[in-house]
């Protein structure tokens, strides 16, 4: 059996790829000396084991932590008085022996070390908080895998099991939060499949962009965001959780002098920067829209075929690009916010990003579907219209410098009103309007939709589970250590270094110490785990489903698909290319609770508009046959259903569909109110975690009461004289009753 190891402390005792003079090398080394002989000396006073170990690169220190038996006694002892106090429902009261009291779990106990060690001194820690002054040479304070648990997680995907193992395994392992995440996911994914089958009905029998279909996804999507809000209710109340927020440990930034005005105050300043970086978004991916669907599709000159590829090249280096910046921006400005528990600090900073993230998502569909397909020969005619006035611009100058070419045309009442132009210019762009309208695409918006919901889900699925060996074997090999897996094992070329620290062989323990702290050294080099990357990926693709899917019914099949494997590529990650996650008790899923209600909202504006815009006549005359039918042969049914003929016409179309999108946010508020109200009384109402809620809090007073004898049901009588004895003893009530009955 190896070292039972709670915690492990990276230390570096030399900052990475930093070149100093000697000077500074001798002033760093004794630097880190005393503040390796504080970290020692902190740990060890608090009753906790610690020994240091050589870490794989130069000047990398690995702390081993381990917490005797009592002192984790008086963690779980204070922690469960604290919850007590502060009103957290509990399986039983804390007693003298809290380890009778209630079983712990591997999370929990890794999660009460972890909090022991890096908490704030304010909040009963040891205040090791990686970062800090006093710490700057702290990296990292991480827990270590259970490989046995994980290999018995990997084994259970054989089996085709959606949640592979029990939820409560999930949680006992890595705690609520990641436990609270695989809940969310498999109940969306079970979700799923009553749009996945709507949407192959509608998409087999039905008529494109049908109203049926769109009412009935958007009741779907109300009744899955309200019916996990209780979900998330019944959860805390199941696993003892709910109100986890008021026992949180403050954040060591946290200021408590700080004005609560001025937090607000801060708060409110992040608003203007979230705006120019998302204004800064849109323009990008407008012009990147506007060289994808109009300007490639009307250049004819040399390698018109790799010019198609410039809009995701420069999407691919200007996009993620800017999205990075704007993520520091927005972490320094939560930072500044001064939250006084991470969980209030994680939501900000999850709002900000998954702002900028769904622009990015939508933002191209939305483009396609209110843009391109019913405006598409109007943008497409000023596109033309200013490719050709730079034509001219660039003749002049040509002439002004003497310049000349042999073939020279002039373009005709379509071109550009009889105006001399170069063949070469002719040969570059497309000249003929209806030429230049037959390339507008109606399908586009379908094809669109199918990249989003399929191809961008298969790709991030490969970049999730591939992408980490790739760059594990390139890390490995520039080493000159071969390739190593997720075990800590290799082949190949591997210098071998022998230690001082490590045994030679010389006990019984000697290899078995050295394969482990192998395998610490491997872990130690993989990144942290960050629950916001899934949700963020759940939550975008609830977006693709109940905003977009009326385009390509089959969105939903889709995403179930995914999410079939999504359950497995998720463990797989957490248990072979990411450290192991910090347990975290939580009581729900943060602010991805609100982002799923801000896009049910939104689904019934989107759905409606399209619905309205798009949707085909009953009976189809000749000339105003619907844009959306992609089958049809016939160029004069692609772009004709509700296309405007002026300024006039284009106003009516937009006040129209803006009205109809008004009427269907009240829908929206009055079917969520119907939808809760139905959900919360056949869920809810009489549920077991109700009763429990209700009553958990005053049982438990009442037991408290009891075991301090303050609380007896029976009375002993005292003997204290009363001057108005007589008057208490002499009741008149049942003689005159009597009296009445005998008179009758």
């Amino acid at each position: 059996m190896p070292p039972n190891v709670d915690i492990v402390i990276v230390f570096h005792a030399i900052r990475k790829g930093a070149s100093f003079s000697k000077e500074q090398v001798r002033k760093n080394a004794v630097k880190a000396e005393k503040q390796y002989s504080k970290l020692i000396n902190t740990l060890t006073r608090a009753g906790l084991k610690a020994v240091g170990r050589r870490g794989e690169s130069e000047g990398q220190l690995l702390v081993m932590v381990t917490c005797p038996q009592n002192v984790l006694a008086n963690l779980i002892h204070c922690e469960r008085h604290s919850d007590f106090l502060y009103g957290l429902p509990m399986s039983k009261l804390p007693s003298t022996n809290d380890f009778e009291s209630a079983p712990l779990s591997p999370a929990d106990r890794i999660r009460l070390v972890h909090g022991f060690i890096s908490s704030t001194p304010e909040d009963g820690g040891l205040g090791i908080i990686p970062g800090r002054k006093e710490w700057d040479l702290v990296e990292s304070v991480m827990a270590l895998h259970d490989h046995d648990f994980n290999d018995h997680w990997i084994h259970l995907w054989t089996h085709h099991r959606i949640a592979s193992v029990e939820l409560e395994k999930i949680r006992d392992q890595f705690g609520d939060s990641v436990a609270l995440y695989f809940f969310f996911l498999t109940a969306y994914t079970r979700a799923l499949i009553f749009p996945a089958a709507l949407g192959t009905i509608y998409y087999i029998c039905g008529k494109p962009y049908s109203a049926s279909y769109s009412t009935l996804l958007l009741l779907w999507s109300i009744a899955f965001v309200e019916w996990w809000r209780l979900q998330e209710r019944i959860l805390s109340i199941r696993w003892c959780i709910r109100g986890s927020w008021r026992v949180e440990k403050r954040r060591a930034d946290y200021l408590p002098s700080f004005p609560w005005w001025k937090q607000e105050m801060r708060m409110m300043a992040s608003l203007p920067v979230i705006l120019l970086f998302a204004t800064i978004l849109a323009v990008l991916l407008t012009g990147i829209f506007v060289l994808e669907a109009f300007v490639t599709q009307l250049y004819n000159g040399p390698g018109h075929k790799y010019v198609a590829f410039t809009p995701t090249i420069l999407f691919s280096l200007l996009v993620p690009r800017l999205l990075a910046i704007y993520q520091k921006y927005a972490t320094n400005f939560t930072d500044w916010e001064n939250h006084e528990h991470q969980s209030s600090h994680s939501s900000s900073l999850s709002l900000k990003v998954f702002t900028l993230s769904a622009m990015n998502a939508y933002l191209s569909l939305a483009l396609y579907a209110f843009v391109y397909v019913p405006f598409g020969e109007s943008v497409m005619s000023f596109v033309q219209s200013h490719l050709f006035t730079g034509g001219h611009r660039a003749l002049a100058l040509l002439d002004k410098l003497n310049v000349n070419f042999n073939a020279t045309s002039y373009l005709g009442a379509r071109g550009g009103g009889g105006e001399k132009i170069s063949a070469v210019g002719l040969s570059l762009w497309e000249s003929d309007r209806k030429t230049a309208r037959r390339k507008l695409d109606p399908s586009r918006l379908q094809d669109q939709m199918f990249a989003f919901t399929v191809t961008n889900q298969v790709v991030d699925t490969v970049t999730d589970i591939g992408l980490p060996y790739i760059l594990r074997a390139v890390e490995s090999f520039r080493n000159g250590k071969g390739f190593r897996n997720s075990n800590g094992k290799g082949h190949g070329k591997k210098k071998r270094v022998a230690f001082d620290d490590e045994p030679m062989g010389h006990d019984a323990h000697g290899r078995e110490e050295r394969e482990f702290l192998e395998r610490v050294r491997s872990e130690v080099a993989l990144p942290e785990y960050d629950v916001f990357t899934d949700y963020s990926e759940m939550v975008t693709q609830f977006g693709y489903v109940a905003l977009w899917s009326t385009i390509w019914p089959l969105a939903p099949v889709m995403a179930l698909f995914n999410n079939y494997i999504e359950a497995r590529s998720d463990a797989f990650k957490i248990a072979v290319h990411t450290r192991r996650p910090t347990p975290v008790r939580t009581d729900t899923i943060g602010p991805w609770l609100e982002s799923l209600s801000f896009l049910t909202w939104l689904s019934a504006l989107t759905n409606s508009a399209l619905v309205y815009l798009f949707r085909p006549p009953d009976q189809q005359e000749h000339g105003s046959g619907t844009m959306v039918n992609a089958n049809a042969t016939d160029e004069s049914q692609h772009l004709q259903h509700y296309r405007p003929n002026g300024l006039a016409a284009t106003r009516e179309l937009l006040m129209s569909a803006l009205l109809i999108a008004l009427l269907a946010s009240h829908g929206y508020l009055v079917m969520r109110a119907a939808v809760r109200h139905l959900l919360n009384r056949a869920i809810w109402t009489g549920s077991k975690e109700m009763k429990e809620a209700h009553h958990v809090e005053r049982e438990m007073k009442e037991k408290f009461l009891n075991n301090l004898g303050q609380c007896s049901p029976l009375v002993e009588m005292t003997g204290e004289k009363d001057e108005w004895a007589i008057f208490w003893a002499i009741d008149e009530g049942m003689d005159d009753i009597r009296k009445m009955l005998k008179d009758v």
